[in-house]
């Protein structure tokens, strides 16, 4: 990694920097605010539609706990299963790994090209960048993603990497790119959604027809008999699952699950979730090899498991529920944060709220970057509402703040490295220590308060030194002109300060 970037990608600001530029970006606001708007309105009605939603909810949380509790043993069953099947299964314990192990796999196949599946896992390691540097070309078949990786971009959505474009920047895309990628845009392309679907369904399928070698994630691995489910809208995956010989697929170790019971939960809750469907357009199973020359499937099956910071996040009791995530995207579509700053200003493949507890925790936060993340939040919970897992985003990034604060000692692969509290907090740790003190005494807490109030015309509309940059997009609360304490016993009596104590702890 360098400056906290993913294998293969830049390094990047720390999260307010880069959002700073980003917000001033109109175009890319515009897009944004429609894009997840929409998404999230129609998944609110199609949630609306299941009586049972908060059951399934609380299910497939259940369902994750259990599996991270055990996974050990549910991985090594998978394990079993995949090999029984036909398949090979390899361990990847970091990027590099996974990344040589993929390498040599198609290297073996003697092909120098492959066709991929929408993979976050692969991004995350950065898997295209590594082929690229043995000669090997990996084409991105997901419409959005082959826009990405047309537009020489980085993705900024879990669900739709170019939400950040629209469509005539599409078509512009599509004419400049995709002549020198294989078959050119059609002469006179517009940028009606119909015809940049076709002219991109006509430059993949050539691809799609003599690629010998397909990559893939997967959306989830049941243990109990070793197969594979890849969920999509186009059919783009599906072509890549069953036309190539070989199929090698890199698949985070927090995606299995024990059984096709469980996985039922899953497939109710993830299309609602991201694309506000019933269910997935296309949802494609696959267990092991396929023997008959006139069947679909691979003849040779390879699964990689990935390791690459999971395990060190299993350790945390607080931040371990980020591996719960089933990649739905709908923390991206209500985040206040999300929707001004887009994906770029995260420095990772996984943006938005769900970004910024599970990259400082699989990479460390040790860096700028991966520092700043806690913090590109306001704390509304709006993210933890629409969590078809209940993962409590909120909760952990005041935990990994804490982290970042206070320094300590964390687990990184396995070895104990202590964390230097980070620089630029010491006001803000001196300021709680001071409102802890006063807090904890109620006659200062008092004195304070009627100061305060006394004082109120003479208030600053921002604050002085560090706390300017925050001030300087919001108002200061105004001071009330008299303290709640003073009102309530001017208004009930001296002795109802009493009784309104015990009326409060009697709720």
């Amino acid at each position: 990694m360098s400056g906290g970037a993913f294998v293969g990608m830049p390094a990047f600001p720390p999260f307010p920097r880069a959002a700073h530029e980003a917000v001033r970006d109109t175009t890319l606001r515009a897009n944004l605010r429609h894009a997840t708007h929409t998404i999230r309105d129609k998944r609110a009605r199609a949630v609306a539609e299941l009586d049972d939603w908060a059951e399934l909810r609380e299910a497939g949380k259940r369902v994750k706990d259990e599996t991270l509790r055990h996974l050990d043993r549910y991985l090594e069953q998978l394990e079993e299963s995949v090999v029984r099947a036909g398949g090979t299964v390899h361990w990847a314990a970091d990027a590099a790994e996974a990344n040589r192990i993929v390498t040599e796999l198609v290297r073996a196949t003697g092909e120098t090209e492959v066709v991929k599946v929408k993979s976050m896992a692969t991004q995350e390691i950065g898997l295209n960048e590594a082929l690229e540097a043995e000669g090997i070309h990996a084409y991105e078949t997901d419409l959005a993603e082959l826009i990405v990786q047309l537009g020489k971009d980085r993705p900024s959505h879990i669900l739709v990497p170019a939400v950040h474009r629209n469509r005539g920047e599409i078509r512009d895309i599509f004419r400049e790119e995709m002549g020198a990628w294989g078959r050119p845009a059609p002469d006179g392309l517009t940028d009606t959604p119909a015809e940049l679907a076709d002219a991109a369904r006509l430059h993949l399928r050539e691809k799609f027809l003599r690629a010998k070698v397909g990559v893939s994630g997967a959306n989830f691995m049941v243990a109990e008999t070793g197969t594979l489910v890849v969920v999509e809208s186009e059919g783009n995956g599906r072509m890549c699952l069953t036309l190539p010989e070989t199929l090698i697929s890199v698949v985070g170790i927090e995606k299995v699950v024990p059984t096709w019971r469980d996985l039922e939960v899953f497939l109710q809750t993830l299309p609602r979730s991201s694309t506000a469907e019933r269910m997935n357009p296309y949802t494609s199973m696959w267990t092991g090899t396929s023997d008959a020359e006139t069947a679909d499937g691979p003849r040779a099956f390879h699964l990689v498991l990935l390791d690459n910071g999971r395990t060190d996040t299993l350790a945390d009791e607080v931040g371990r529920q980020a591996l719960r995530c089933i990649r739905c995207s709908a923390c991206l579509n209500v985040c206040p944060v999300y929707e001004r700053a887009g994906g770029h200003a995260y420095g990772s493949v996984y943006p938005g709220p769900i970004g910024a507890i599970l990259s400082p925790q699989l990479r460390g936060t040790g860096s700028e970057i991966d520092a700043s993340l806690p913090y590109a939040s306001s704390l509304c919970g709006a993210c933890y509402e629409v969590c078809p897992v209940a993962i409590d985003i909120p909760e952990v990034l005041v935990h990994l703040r804490e982290r970042v604060v206070q320094g300590g000692e964390v687990t990184r692969r396995g070895v104990k490295v202590t964390l230097k509290p980070a620089r630029g907090h010491a006001a803000e740790r001196a300021a709680m220590r001071a409102a802890g003190l006063v807090f904890a005494r109620p006659g200062a807490l008092r004195l304070g308060q009627r100061l305060a109030s006394r004082t109120r015309r003479f208030h600053p509309r921002t604050l002085p030194g560090p706390g300017r940059a925050w001030s300087a997009a919001r108002d200061l609360p105004k001071v009330p002109a008299e303290p709640f304490r003073d009102w309530w016993e001017r208004t009930r009596g001296g002795a109802a300060e009493g009784s309104g104590r015990q009326e409060v702890s009697g709720k």
